[in-house]
């Protein structure tokens, strides 16, 4: 029952900005990790950035001084803002979200249906 909407994504110059968020629904948890994940054509689906309930953040190597993740736990949302993109940074985006109930609970995984990023040169 629970669903992740990605909203966003566009059509961008090499050099400029987009911001994407991520809304989940459907559950009165708080995900204990959410992020972003993208996969570019031809490619496996790669990490971009984390960012745990507490707020600590981890970004991929190539993102690093580009991209800054967040999210607000009262709406259970996740945002990723994007800057500097390059036409490299071209992929689909996904959203992602996991769930431990309890302390002996397995993680539960969830993904949202991704929206495109497409950045030209």
């Amino acid at each position: 029952q629970v669903q992740l909407v990605e909203s966003g994504g566009g059509l961008v110059q090499a050099g400029g900005s987009l911001r994407l968020t991520c809304a989940a629904s459907g559950t009165i948890f708080t995900f204990n990790d959410m992020g972003w994940y993208r996969q570019a054509p031809g490619k496996q689906r790669e990490l971009v950035a984390s960012i745990t309930s507490g707020g600590s953040s981890n970004y991929a190597n190539s993102m690093k001084g580009r991209f800054t993740i967040s999210r607000d736990n009262a709406k259970n949302t996740v945002s990723l803002q994007m800057n500097s993109l390059e036409p490299e940074d071209t992929a689909v985006y996904f959203c992602n979200a996991v769930l431990i109930l309890g302390q002996f609970g397995p993680p539960l995984n969830y993904w949202g249906q991704g929206t495109q990023v497409t950045v030209s040169s």
